[in-house]
């Protein structure tokens, strides 16, 4: 009965962070393409930024908003660096708890930033293609900001409970996580006390964030649609809806993966856990990758700021 007891009241003061199953054995090599990959993100991410802050002329609303997917893709990526590199470079599989929880909070609460940037980046084409007359009128810089600072606001606190709530549960010896990073999914599964708490609230998260998120950017895109087919001519259509392209390409980036996880989540427990392993870091990793050289090969004054910026720097005979 003592021995019940001590395991109902067992709290972990460390986890173990397996990193990829069943290649211990070439973590060192695996470094290569993870150092690469988190140098392209803060590169890109980092160049994108430097453009628009320095670009007078780019502080319009699109690229503002840009500019803030920049920094919460940058926020994920600087979360997830500590242990993917430890591990890989280093070797360091331990995590302490509260560190774990710290860093599960950061990468929900930025990555629920990501999509919140991604419905506003929907609606400024919207009201972009709508209204393009009264365009700068509506999207004021005041209010462009204060949609920042709500979004800001909002991720953080709707993941600050969710540390807490974990804190609450026992834990009962399981103390090893199948990822290089703390994720929720994968640790809520540790504890053996009643998650139902956790589950519901983990469901609210999910579906008054990403789901809401993702229903309003089709219902945007259904207006941008239907706006569209009533501009007159051939070429206005494929004007406006060119300016939805890299907006599109981002979408489809942030939702496909995180879909295909939540599935993996939901009904493949009987999957290899390096499948698991591998959509998580096609969700945490490939949006950051990708959407930088997206927008600078798409967007025609983010590719003319970098060629200036090359330029600029090009020494001088």
């Amino acid at each position: 009965m003592n021995n019940s007891n001590s395991s109902v009241e067992f709290l972990p003061t460390m986890f173990i962070l397996i990193g990829i199953p069943g290649l211990e054995a070439e973590h060192v090599w695996m470094s290569i393409p993870f150092s690469l990959m988190y140098f392209i993100i803060f590169l890109g991410n980092g160049t994108i930024l430097h453009i628009i802050r320095t670009d007078a002329s780019l502080h319009q609303p699109m690229y503002l908003f840009l500019a803030m997917l920049a920094m919460a893709e940058i926020g994920v990526s600087a979360s997830t660096l500590p242990t993917v590199l430890g591990i890989f470079l280093l070797g360091t599989t331990e995590i302490s708890f509260d560190v774990c929880l710290l860093q599960m909070f950061f990468i929900h609460s930025f990555s629920i930033m990501e999509s919140a940037v991604l419905l506003a980046m929907s609606v400024d084409r919207f009201v972009a293609i709508y209204s393009p007359l009264r365009y700068t009128a509506i999207l004021t810089l005041p209010r462009i900001f204060g949609t920042g600072a709500v979004i800001g606001l909002k991720s953080i606190m709707l993941m600050a409970p969710l540390p807490m709530l974990l804190r609450r549960l026992p834990f009962c010896g399981h103390n090893a996580l199948s990822h290089s990073y703390c994720l929720h999914p994968n640790l809520i599964h540790l504890p053996c006390g009643d998650i139902t708490i956790n589950n519901i609230y983990g469901l609210f998260i999910v579906t008054s964030t990403f789901g809401l998120d993702s229903l309003l950017i089709v219902a945007s895109y259904g207006l941008i649609l239907y706006t569209v087919l009533n501009v007159a001519t051939g070429e206005e259509r494929k004007k406006a809806l060119r300016t939805c392209g890299s907006h599109v390409c981002a979408v489809l980036t942030y939702y496909i993966p995180m879909i295909g996880l939540s599935l993996v989540h939901r009904f493949g427990h009987h999957v290899s856990p390096l499948l698991h392993v591998m959509m998580a870091n096609v969700y945490l990793f490939f949006p950051p990758l990708v959407n930088p050289i997206v927008y600078s090969m798409k967007t025609k004054e983010i590719r003319h700021g970098i060629i200036r910026m090359l330029s600029e720097k090009r020494p001088r005979i």
